[in-house]
């Protein structure tokens, strides 16, 4: 009876030491959601490693994490011990991976992006984009502007809907702080309408230093009732017929986000503004400058008068002194 007790420890003691054999490295293992132990241990398995079941039930209990496994997908890369493999599963390890939404996508870039990933489950494949803020909860009907830009990174697996989530509710959150923190002239009644001017923004800056500086001239446009008179806007109502050639038929011909023959924001963001034009739309720079136009190398001229702008359009766009 001692031998075999002693037996018992010493091959127990074997086990929980002695790295595991794995048909090959590094691989890949996928444990489903609420997967009961064993058909973790299924998985572990299937996938070549080697974890002789009951030995490492029996290992789990002793160390009360037979219920705690973490669903996911997990990258064995080198040799572990069943007690090193427990706790890489316990503790959630999982494979990381990530997706880079870009300051001035489009809500329907974002989507692509996501659905061109092969590291997310792809629940959302298929849905409008109404049924896409109804999973979210979003109180908003339309879907542009409302994903804060930034790199996520997530666990390999993870669900789309999850990461889409996380986007909107950074969003929430950075313009509630900057709303906040808005100066007190601004020219906007919502929140919302803060946004649409930040996305504006966020297309019409070619040099970031400029950017406090065009927030201004728009927010004095606003104040007087003046049109913005932005190709971005325009560019965004024209969708897939948009060419890359922006044409003056283009500008005249009228449209919710036509900013050239409508007084006003347009009614939705047209893009995903960074926090720089974010702050920006909230604490625009000071300046009496009504217009700009670009130089042709990124930078743009400022002008206060209607005349003095006509003189910048024809020195720098037309060629002309």
């Amino acid at each position: 009876m001692v031998l075999a007790v002693a037996a018992a420890v010493g091959y127990g003691a074997w086990y929980v030491s002695t790295p595991l054999e794995i048909a090959r490295l590094p691989v890949e293992v996928e444990i489903p959601p609420r997967a009961g132990f064993r058909a973790a241990v299924d998985a572990l398995q299937k996938a070549g490693i080697r974890v002789r079941p009951y030995e490492f039930e029996l290992l789990a209990r002793a160390l009360g994490r037979e219920r705690g496994i973490k669903a996911g997908s997990y990258e064995i890369a080198v040799q572990l011990t069943p007690t090193e493999l427990l706790e890489k599963l316990t503790r959630g390890d999982v494979t990381q991976a990530q997706i880079q939404l870009i300051e001035g996508w489009t809500f329907a870039q974002f989507r692509a992006a996501l659905d061109a990933s092969p590291d997310v489950k792809h629940e959302t494949a298929g849905l409008d984009d109404a049924q896409v803020l109804s999973l979210l909860q979003a109180s908003e009907p339309h879907p542009e502007g409302l994903f804060f830009p930034d790199t996520y990174v997530f666990g390999k697996g993870t669900r789309d809907i999850r990461v889409l989530r996380r986007a909107y509710r950074a969003m929430q959150r950075h313009l509630k702080t900057e709303w906040e923190a808005r100066s007190p002239n601004v020219p906007y009644q919502t929140p919302y309408e803060a946004l649409i001017m930040a996305s504006i923004i966020e297309k019409e800056t070619g040099k970031a230093a400029e950017r406090d500086l065009i927030a201004g001239v728009l927010c004095n446009r606003l104040r007087i009732g003046m049109r913005l008179q932005v190709d971005p806007t325009v560019i965004y109502g024209l969708g897939n017929a948009f060419d890359g050639n922006l044409k003056k038929m283009h500008l005249l011909e009228d449209g919710p986000y036509n900013t050239y023959t409508r007084a006003g924001l347009p009614p939705t963001p047209i893009a995903m503004p960074g926090l720089a034009s974010l702050r920006s739309a909230l604490r625009p720079g000071r300046t009496e400058a009504l217009y700009y136009v670009s130089r042709g190398d990124g930078s743009s001229h400022f002008s206060r008068t209607l005349d003095e702008h006509n003189r910048a359009v024809s020195k720098f766009q037309k060629g002309g002194r």
